[in-house]
């Protein structure tokens, strides 16, 4: 399959070859989002020489001595060097470093890290030293460490005093931009009505291995079936692949706050009390864990009545395929086992347009930046783009309000209202106008309603005039 994305990553990273010195480079970010892919494909298009080293996964019965051994295996398999006399993760870096051609242009990925270096506590200063030692020595290297446990990476590697101040780059690789989400159904892009692909996204956000799965030849109900409601799809099996041991500690705490945001964003001290766990940290420990690995957010977000930070972060949850699986797969998973679902249509099941409508909101949501040319704002600094909830009574109207995205700039605030529908009237103009009146704002800022939607907009809509901005959905697709 053809190279889709990343265009940015990889022109950063073909820089760091016009660099004097080595390159040492950290990657995170969730499973599947394409870490390792994109370092392939740097090292395809740029590099004379590619070593690829992925940690063994987690067990009960894995060793230190196992990764070593793991290690040292790839590494003769892909460099013809000897196995043996390695006793420990020094030597391991050493044997490593007498393969690397400095007439060669060289890529060394260390994947998985965290499984790699986790049965070992020297290991984060063993391979700072074999950095600092003799690895840096060598001028056309770029060395990559990588996993999808963030957490580990940044607390054992980038967060170590060690370590201040060595890193070239640090990405945390986000989900494919729509646009680039829908080259996955190449030719068939031009025929494929946007509804279709949008369905698809609404599950999948722009994970790229989940995309990888897409029959271009099948309907959305019909991937999405295939994917998440038989037992050997993709998307039935991945979250107990992601939600395991390999995640690192309290995985079963992680698991119950992904569900408790389903429904919608909680405060840290909202999941305690709900937990009845208390303040020890366990839950902001695992808050911290799952925004690292990209599946729940603390948009930040600025009061629009003061202009101040919120001083309580709200926890919503990102990721679209982790709320999806958590809302529809997982309740039916005995049913998905007994072949329940082999030849039903996805769309008669119940409150199948609803669930697909949140997913949809959440989607727009986490592509809020590729809204900005759309609103004709210039180059104006965006201070907060994130889901709005006042729900306290009185101040001027009679309620609060709920805002699918508030956009705020210095002087404006986009009231963004995200609808699918098949049918879009005027009733969404009464819906945003009672929203902008119930948002309170302060003195010297222009409320602007925004429409981003999915399905027939009835001409009067537009014709009103009270939006200042419509974005069918399908020019987000086009990018």
């Amino acid at each position: 399959m053809r190279f889709i994305g990343r265009k940015e990553y990889l022109e950063d990273l073909e820089s760091l070859w016009r660099k004097k010195s080595s390159s040492i480079v950290a990657c995170r970010g969730r499973r599947r989002i394409g870490k390792s892919t994109l370092f392939r494909e740097f090292a395809r298009r740029t590099a004379d020489a590619y070593v690829e080293i992925e940690g063994l996964p987690p067990d009960k019965n894995m060793t230190n001595r196992m990764q070593v051994d793991n290690f040292m295996s790839l590494l003769a398999s892909q460099t013809g060097c000897r196995m043996d006399g390695v006793p420990d993760w020094l030597h391991a870096f050493q044997r490593l470093e007498q393969q690397i051609d400095d007439a060669k242009r060289t890529v060394v990925l260390l994947d998985e890290i965290s499984w790699m270096g986790g049965y070992d506590p020297t290991f984060p200063g063993v391979l700072r030293t074999a950095w600092e030692t003799f690895l840096h020595r060598h001028e056309r290297l770029v060395f990559v460490v990588c996993g999808s446990v963030s957490a580990w990476i940044k607390e054992n590697i980038l967060d170590n005093t060690g370590f201040t101040g060595r890193f070239s780059r640090d990405y945390v690789l986000p989900e494919l931009s729509l646009s680039e989400c829908a080259e996955f159904w190449g030719e068939a892009r031009e025929r494929v009505a946007s509804r279709e692909i949008l369905d698809v996204l609404s599950v999948t956000g722009g994970v790229p291995r989940y995309l990888e799965e897409i029959d271009p030849g099948l309907n959305a109900d019909e991937n999405i079936r295939r994917m998440g409601f038989m037992s050997a799809g993709e998307l039935y099996k991945d979250f107990d692949a992601i939600f395991n041991p390999m995640f690192g500690s309290d995985v079963e705490l992680k698991k119950k706050i992904l569900l408790a945001l389903v429904d919608g964003p909680l405060s840290a001290a909202e999941l305690e009390r709900a937990f009845d766990l208390g303040r020890n940290g366990r839950v902001s420990r695992s808050l911290k864990a799952l925004k690292e690995g990209g599946f729940v957010t603390d948009d930040p977000r600025i009061n629009p009545e003061t202009g101040e930070q919120s001083r309580t972060a709200r926890f919503r949850l990102r990721d679209n395929y982790t709320r999806f699986y958590l809302k529809y797969i997982a309740p039916r998973k005995m049913q998905i086992d007994m072949g329940a679902y082999r030849f039903v249509s996805l769309a008669a099941l119940p409150d199948w347009n609803t669930v697909m409508g949140l997913q949809f909101e959440n989607l727009i949501v986490n592509n809020a930046m590729s809204l900005l040319p759309y609103l004709h704002a210039g180059n104006v600094i965006v201070e907060s783009a994130a889901p709005y909830r006042n729900l306290r009574r009185g101040g001027k109207a009679d309620g609060g309000c709920q805002i699918d995205l508030l956009i705020q700039t210095p002087r404006t605030v986009y009231v963004v209202e995200v609808k699918r529908r098949r049918d879009i009237g005027t009733e969404v103009i009464d819906e945003v106008e009672r929203k902008i009146k119930r948002l309170p704002l302060r003195r010297g800022l222009t409320a602007r309603p925004v429409l981003v939607y999915d399905g027939e907009l009835h001409p009067a809509v537009e014709a009103s005039g009270f939006f200042d901005v419509v974005v069918p959905v399908q020019k987000l697709l086009c990018g």
